[in-house]
């Protein structure tokens, strides 16, 4: 174990080290959702989830053909899907809220852009659209094997009917949003990294700092003599854990963290709670019609 963790901040420390660079100390903005926009852009965000979807399933198949890809695995795509912090909505992030009269126009970007307010305005939406319904959506796709149109309309038009009447005028007076802001190719590999880290051993606490983190981390003393270099090195990843481990307890508010996880796990069980009604439902509903079929076949033996 303390192999893995040290393997673990090693890597932390060449995500560091291979960052942004350090001259441009801006720090990024935190994204907040703008739910009134939500109305707006709902059809288009579903139809563009219906698509990564497909897409994200077929690749899933591919991956692990000839086997056939599972419910399960299908249900995890749904579930990840909308949620930023997982690889299978990296699709938001090159996703810009265009403004064209009195209309909101979602386009497409060659490269991933900065997580500002139209990101957190798309996760929202995706998550509105999908809400407890991802087992739903999972099973359709398992069971159907729909094509790209079909799923849209499943999605869009029969299950969530966010597409059965066109979106409101946008008012006059809206504030538009902030300029699409691409990354570099290097930070949106190193965010794949930390993304695909997600779980691992030693590994939760791992985040991307910004640049004014990096100018104020104290990595050694700059006064010392060049002949202990090698000394450096050698702890280096241990000076790295310090350093972060010192500033994760100077940053971090006990009280914050204690709210905001009774506040996930209330999430968690109320996600849950949904998910287990609508699998009885759905249990339910195959009861009853096996049951109701062999009634009428009963019946008909003795008529």
């Amino acid at each position: 174990m303390e192999k893995i963790q040290r393997m673990h901040v090693v890597i932390l420390a060449i995500v560091i080290c291979s960052s942004i660079p350090i001259s441009s100390a801006a720090k990024k903005p935190v994204g907040v959702a703008r739910k009134e926009d939500i109305p707006y852009i709902k059809c288009q965000v579903c139809e563009i989830l219906a698509k990564e979807l497909f897409q994200q399933v077929e690749k899933k198949q591919a991956q692990i053909s000839p086997k056939r890809i599972s419910e399960f695995q299908i249900i995890e795509i749904s579930e990840n899907v909308c949620m930023l912090k997982k690889q299978e909505a990296d699709w938001i992030l090159k996703i810009d809220i265009v403004e064209n009269g009195d209309k909101l126009e979602l386009v497409e970007q060659d490269s991933e852009g900065q997580c500002g307010t139209e990101c957190k305005t798309i996760e929202r939406a995706c998550q509105d659209i999908m809400g407890y319904s991802d087992t739903d959506v999972a099973e359709y796709v398992y069971k159907a094997k729909p094509k790209l149109d079909q799923l849209a309309k499943f999605l869009c038009k029969d299950l969530t009917k966010v597409c059965n009447k066109p979106p409101p005028p946008v008012p006059k007076d809206r504030t538009p949003g902030e300029p699409f802001v691409a990354k570099s190719a290097k930070e949106a590999e190193m965010e794949k990294i930390l993304k695909s880290m997600e779980g691992m051993p030693g590994a939760p606490n791992m985040k991307m700092y910004s640049r004014d983190d990096l100018m104020n981390m104290n990595l050694g003393d700059e006064d010392a003599d060049e002949d202990d270099d090698d000394d450096e090195e050698t702890n280096f990843p241990s000076k790295i854990g310090k350093v972060l481990r010192e500033k994760e307890r100077k940053t971090v508010d006990w009280k914050q963290s204690i709210t905001k996880g009774v506040q996930d796990a209330g999430h968690a069980l109320k996600r849950h709670a949904q998910k287990t009604s609508n699998r009885i439902r759905q249990w339910w509903r195959k009861t009853k019609a096996a049951y109701s079929k062999k009634k009428s076949q009963s019946s008909k033996q003795e008529l």
